[in-house]
């Protein structure tokens, strides 16, 4: 009996399709591997299992070899060294199951999520946590102020600048930082707290115990601006505290508000500029 010589592996290209067979849909590289000549149809499907996810029975491949027309590859028993098998030819597989019946592993609004417990990372030793408590920072600085303390303090710096600037409805005022050209004026329609806008720092600790006392409420300037350059309508989280057009409302700090006399913005004024620099 002559020697048989083992047919040499090939280094072919694996993709993936996302439809169905009979698309000119781009396919999505996999990997590359080593198959061998004398493997079935069958036994190839089988091995791109572990890298498709597709089951065997649900596997439709195409062929694609340089020097060659693209083919697809029938015949479960039929060897692979009776296609066109060569170096660098790729091998596309398609999954035939509908849409509805293929696993998602993009989404991940059903996978259940691990939370650690507050108590367990408390009691971890090498955690952020665990390192503020070493250097003592933050809240569990002995000098520190409690939030309710820094609220009222933030509070009361609201209230001076407030008072200091002369911020009042129907004042007119620029937002700061302002440069020409990017000067944002407007006329104040609104002072008081927005509970619609996020806390930070202090506030959002005193948040997570329970509502903020209204008194510790941050105070923000609502301004009507000249142009279209605001983020809202004057209204916060479904609540509406002063009416203007859509994104001409704006609500900043009172440290952030210059208080003068600053006219309206209109076209005259605009066609001068051009013309200055024209």
């Amino acid at each position: 009996m002559a020697f048989q010589p083992t047919p040499a592996d090939i280094s072919v290209v694996i993709t993936a399709a996302s439809t169905a067979r009979g698309t000119d849909t781009e396919p999505r590289f996999l990997n590359e591997r080593r198959v061998t000549p004398t493997w079935t149809l069958t036994q190839l499907k089988s091995k791109l299992e572990t890298m498709t996810g597709v089951p065997p029975s649900s596997q439709t491949l195409r062929l694609k070899s340089p020097g060659h027309p693209a083919q697809w590859m029938e015949g479960e028993d039929r060897l692979l060294n009776s296609w066109a098998l060569m170096k660098g030819c790729e091998i596309e597989v398609h999954d035939s199951r509908p849409q509805s019946m293929r696993p998602n592993y993009t989404d991940l609004s059903s996978v259940e999520k691990y939370e650690l417990p507050s108590s367990t990372y408390e009691a971890l030793p090498n955690s952020v946590l665990a390192w503020k408590k070493n250097q003592k920072l933050g809240r569990f600085d002995p000098t520190a102020l409690s939030p309710e303390e820094s609220l009222r303090n933030q509070v009361e710096k609201d209230r001076s600048e407030i008072s200091t600037k002369g911020i009042a409805v129907s004042a007119r005022a620029i937002i700061l930082p302002s440069s020409p050209p990017h000067i944002r004026r407007g006329t104040v329609r609104f002072v008081g707290p927005v509970p619609g806008i996020p806390v930070t720092g202090a506030g959002r600790e005193m948040e997570r115990e329970g509502e903020i006392p209204a008194e510790l409420q941050p105070i923000w300037v609502g301004i009507e601006l000249d142009e279209p350059t605001g983020k809202n309508d004057g209204s916060v989280g479904g609540k509406r505290y002063f009416e203007c057009l859509e994104k001409r409302g704006a609500f900043v700090k009172p440290d952030k508000v210059q208080i003068g006399d600053f006219p309206p913005l209109d076209l005259d004024d605009e066609l001068d500029d051009l013309m200055e620099e024209i």
